[in-house]
């Protein structure tokens, strides 16, 4: 059990029989009445964010997630194996497993499985990935100050926008968190 004066970012808590993690929290102390803390919570199974306010002091349940770096193999249709980096021991998720990490995934790219209770509730790319652009319009030649953007596709199917000057067969940065460009490699 933790209390809810202990919270921090990124502290994972279970609730309702879900694990939670931490985004935001505010200790309150009003003028009158008793303290509380205000917080807001992403479920790691669902990605939903809800706000939920507790009395200060309260004791909730720590959120036991097992995080562990898998490489992924190959994809069997609509399955797709992972191998533990350091057990060997491989396993096979569904597309719903994977959720929006799936539009980041490449052959022998590490990502973080992230289980509770020996089940699979979430699989995390790396925070950066360096893909290929495979499809997107031609640059304008000069048009490199608008500040502007074209959308391109990459390799793994994903769509990001890039400014004018990148072209197909360009290497390119994204930060997965936020799905943006950050430059090219």
């Amino acid at each position: 059990m933790i209390s809810t004066n202990d919270f921090r970012t990124g502290l994972t808590i279970e609730l309702e029989g879900d694990v939670w993690m931490v985004v935001e929290f505010q200790h309150v102390k009003p003028g009158k009445g008793a303290a509380f803390v205000r917080s807001k919570l992403k479920n790691i199974r669902t990605g939903a964010v809800v706000e939920r306010t507790f009395r200060a002091g309260e004791k909730v349940p720590r959120g036991r997630v097992d995080r562990r770096p898998m490489q992924y193999l190959y994809n069997e249709g609509e399955n797709y194996v992972f191998m533990d980096t350091e057990s060997y021991e491989q396993i096979t998720l569904d597309r719903e497993q994977l959720g929006s990490a799936l539009k980041w995934m490449k052959e022998d790219m590490v990502m973080t499985v992230v289980m509770f209770q020996g089940n699979v509730i979430a699989v995390e790319p790396p925070n950066f990935v360096e893909l290929v652009v495979v499809e997107t319009e031609p640059g304008i030649r000069g048009d490199t100050a608008s500040g502007g953007g074209k959308p391109a596709k990459v390799e793994t199917g994903a769509v990001v926008t890039v400014p004018f000057f990148v072209n197909v067969g360009d290497k390119i940065r994204i930060d997965t968190r936020s799905e943006e460009y950050l430059e090219r490699v």
